[in-house]
């Protein structure tokens, strides 16, 4: 599947719905559409614009962690 842009959002929507694959939309930014998924391993965003997409990746390990100070520490981080 060739994506274009923001005119092939609907096509992607529904190849992920034939693949069961579940997806959610937002509008962060004022000249696109995202589409959020999650896959094993993975959680992937796609930003359609008018023209073109990009897309990013997010890789990890989905280990279970139980320690609260490292979550704070973590949040704390990017604030």
């Amino acid at each position: 599947m060739k994506l274009n842009g923001i005119c092939d959002l609907l096509p992607f929507l529904n190849f992920l719905k034939d693949h069961s694959i579940v997806y959610r939309l937002e509008h962060m930014r004022s000249d696109s559409i995202m589409v959020t998924l999650t896959l094993v391993g993975a959680r992937v965003e796609v930003d359609f614009f008018d023209d073109h997409i990009e897309y990013s990746v997010f890789k990890g390990d989905e280990r279970v962690l139980d320690d609260r100070q490292e979550l704070f520490r973590l949040l704390s981080k990017d604030t």
